[in-house]
């Protein structure tokens, strides 16, 4: 792993990202169980998949599980597997993740979706290192290394008793905490960066330019979806844009108002002037003959003004 990206495209210089490079690289040298925390959107299943392809396990298979997205009344076979006949529709005998997993990493993402009973199941196969299929009495021994990710805290389902309290204690071996996006700032314009260049090149379409103005407005952005978020927002720039420039009017408004409320009376009167042309040159799709009527001006003094903001849109 190099200073900006790992070899599974984690992007990033900020302090709080080495820090969590630095515990990938020493935890993928060893089998111990490993647990991902931190918000929606900041990356569980890249670290998981960084540690796997940084160990020795490397060549083996890693398998990711969502918890949360399969049926109570399924998850255990498709962990475990199941003997032919067990139950309607199991027309044969068929292995589950954990074998496929064989020799290799298991990644069960949203763990705290687990019932108590299949808790009891994932307890056992952490201390026996075996699983049973659905319908055998025999046990069958795996070689897996467990990733588990939550973005709940576990410790509190344990006080409140929605979460097993010993397999809280095998699954917590080492924590990982990936930080917040917010606390990133110094890996936003590289996150831009990336985002751009390769929504680009997959919709063939010219890698944007973006505004001093709008990239102050990204980076001011509190991110509640992370990552994601700022993937997703990039991707429907590129898509969306009808120009090369993209400015503080081409950005989702939620980030344009949030950007409003934060700063508040901290602004300067230059800075809401300028913010409130941009909006009314938004709403009017950049008609500056439209602008200035509204905004109670000739078009000669909104062009001056517009361009002593700097603004060449």
């Amino acid at each position: 792993m190099n200073k900006k990206e790992t070899a599974q495209g984690i992007i990033g210089e900020s302090e709080a990202i080495q820090n969590v490079f630095d515990c990938i690289r020493k935890v993928s040298q060893t089998t111990a169980t490993v647990l991902l925390t931190g918000e929606s959107g900041t990356g569980k299943e890249l670290v998981a998949r960084a540690i796997h392809y940084c160990s020795p396990r490397a060549s083996n298979p890693f398998v990711p599980v969502n918890c949360g997205s399969i049926p109570e009344e399924l998850i255990e076979s498709e962990l475990f597997g199941h003997l032919k006949g067990t139950f309607t529709g199991a027309i044969d005998t068929r292995g589950g993740f954990f074998h496929t997993a064989d020799g290799g990493t298991i990644f069960l993402d949203e763990i705290s979706n687990t019932s108590p009973s299949m808790q009891i199941k994932l307890l056992r196969v952490l201390q026996d290192q075996e699983v049973y299929m659905v319908g055998s009495k025999k046990s069958q021994k795996i070689d897996v290394r467990v990733i588990v990710a939550s973005n709940v805290d576990l410790s509190d389902l344990v006080k409140k008793n929605k979460f097993r309290e010993d397999l809280y204690y095998r699954l917590n071996v080492i924590n990982i905490n990936l930080p917040p996006l917010r606390e990133r700032d110094d890996d936003i314009f590289l996150l831009i960066d990336h985002f751009a260049g390769k929504f680009s090149e997959e919709f063939s379409r010219p890698k944007p330019r973006f505004t001093d103005e709008a990239l102050k407005v990204l980076k001011d952005y509190h991110w509640p979806g992370n990552v994601r978020e700022l993937q997703n927002v990039i991707q429907s720039l590129i898509i969306m844009s009808e120009t090369e420039l993209i400015d503080v009017p081409d950005l989702p408004s939620i980030m344009r108002f949030s950007t409003l409320r934060e700063k508040g009376k901290m602004r300067t009167l230059e800075e809401v002037e300028y913010e409130y042309i941009r909006n009314v040159l938004s709403g009017v799709n950049g008609n500056k003959t439209q602008a200035a009527n509204i905004l109670g001006i000739d078009r000669k003094t909104l062009r001056e003004k517009l361009k002593k903001f700097g603004y060449n849109k």
